[in-house]
């Protein structure tokens, strides 16, 4: 048996794409097995563990090989990702171990290591193994990021004083406020750690990104051309998505309101399985919905908390009445649904009565509104969101912006105008005409064919 293992890193839109692109291998190559390395306890939340046990009954032909845990004291790291980053350091023993027993069994023909885990290209070379990344941002990301050590090279100040537009290959300017969060105050330990990631791309046998040709053509080009690592060679590229999770419980009762609301009238509103908005902001957001007239679906979570060890744990359920403004719930229960911690996703924006998504440009929920050919309006929160929200609105034209004050906070009155732009104006018009050709080419690129799955079958003879 020939074998592909993938290394994802803990976060849930990583480790859910990865076991996607599992799958994707498995169906159009079923010669081959996957496995998968799962993330440790400590970075490993219960919602994941009952991920990886839904995938394992529900496709036995993907296996998961279960990776010791390494405790960490999470208070002593300046970051989420700093925290990451040093348990996949510590775990690379236990890679090494991982594949030592998987090569007893089965020949490996490739390691697929997610952009976190880097740290693992060291022991892949011990067992003679070709490294491929696989990405699970976009190619504009993947451009920039491919780029950033030719910036930090013949630049001094970081990207936070710079104050100034940066200019990379195949992507419009970017505010340097806008660039990705690691990546703001290069006298961190974050930035020398991601530029050291950055600097791991080259020495890949690939890069699989989920992603496809029409959605980023300029940005795919300039990778492939070379121009964005311009003093060695580019590892060649596999555009492979958009690599989408099935629709998941389609019982929730926000689908059974959804199907009493009128066609295309719905705007949904969700921060990805991370993100979480003041009580200040949940308030505006709410007068914001109430003012324009517009029914909604709105997920909400409970506010971040102000002590530092609570960082890491899953946020409370909740407490609507306490959060949103007083009789608010009332006043809108004919048109709006706000529902608590999390709904499905991709269910939701399938439904025939949305016709709008206020997101936070996470990669997954950007594809996943593409493939449905839902227009967004972009709000990020964190990680390399802002950095998309460019690329969505200026790039990709697939999103209007919501625009923050100085402090991070969008008013009610920005929140108002964003959604009757989206759901009334000219401007969601034509963001609207243009998610719908990428919807059909999204199709296009997944069918017998189509480029997504030329790509993957050029990556798996690679192999």
């Amino acid at each position: 048996m020939v074998t592909i293992v993938l290394y994802p890193s803990p976060g849930m839109g990583h480790l859910i794409s990865m076991v996607e692109l599992g799958k994707l291998i498995i169906k159009h190559h079923p010669s081959y097995s996957v496995i998968i390395l799962t993330p440790m306890p400590s970075l490993n939340t219960g919602t994941i563990a009952v991920y990886v046990r839904h995938i394992s009954t529900t496709f036995p032909a993907i296996t998961f090989h279960h990776l010791p845990d390494i405790p960490l004291d999470p208070l002593l790291f300046p970051s989420m990702e700093a925290i990451i980053l040093e348990v996949i350091r510590r775990s690379n023993p236990n890679v090494n171990n991982a594949l030592k027993s998987i090569s007893e069994s089965s020949n490996i023909a490739a390691f697929i290591i997610d952009f976190f885990c880097t740290a693992a290209m060291s022991v892949a070379r011990r067992f003679d193994l070709p490294v491929y990344y696989f990405f699970t941002s976009g190619a504009c990301c993947l451009a920039k990021l491919l780029y950033i050590p030719t910036i930090h090279r013949t630049t001094t100040e970081s990207f936070k004083d710079m104050n100034t537009l940066i200019h990379s290959p195949g992507l419009p300017p970017i505010p340097s406020s806008d660039m990705m969060v690691p990546f703001l105050d290069r006298t961190t330990t974050d930035y020398s750690d991601f530029l050291e990631i950055c600097e791991g791309f080259p020495k890949s046998a690939g890069i699989v990104i989920n992603t496809f040709d029409s959605l980023e053509p300029r940005a795919i080009k300039a990778i492939a051309d070379g121009v964005c690592i311009p003093d060695q060679p580019t590892p060649p590229i596999y555009c492979v998505g958009p690599l989408l999770a099935a629709g998941g419980d389609d019982s929730h009762e926000c689908l059974k309101w959804l199907d009493l609301q009128p066609m295309g009238s719905v705007v949904y509103l969700c921060f990805g399985s991370s993100g979480v908005l003041t009580s200040e902001q949940l308030k505006e957001i709410a007068k914001g919905l109430e003012a324009s007239g517009h029914r909604f679906l709105w997920v909400v979570r409970s506010p971040p908390s102000n002590k530092k060890e609570d960082r890491f744990l899953p946020p409370p359920e909740p407490e609507l009445d306490v959060l949103l403004p007083e009789g608010f719930l009332n006043r809108t229960k004919e048109r709006g649904l706000v529902v608590k911690k999390w709904a499905p996703q991709v269910a939701v924006l399938g439904h025939k009565s949305v016709a709008g998504f206020v997101t936070h440009c996470g990669w997954n929920s950007v594809l996943e509104a593409v493939s449905f050919g839902v227009p967004m309006v972009a709000w990020p929160l964190y990680a390399e969101q802002r950095f998309n929200r460019v690329m969505l609105r200026d790039e990709m034209k697939l999103a209007l912006s919501m625009d923050e004050l100085g402090d991070g906070m969008a008013t009610s009155a920005e929140v108002e105008k964003q959604v009757r732009q989206l759901m009334e104006a000219n401007e969601g018009d034509d963001v609207r005409a243009v998610v719908k050709i990428r919807k059909d080419e999204a199709l296009a690129a997944m069918s017998e064919g189509g480029s997504s799955l030329v790509a993957l079958a050029k990556l798996v003879a690679s192999w």
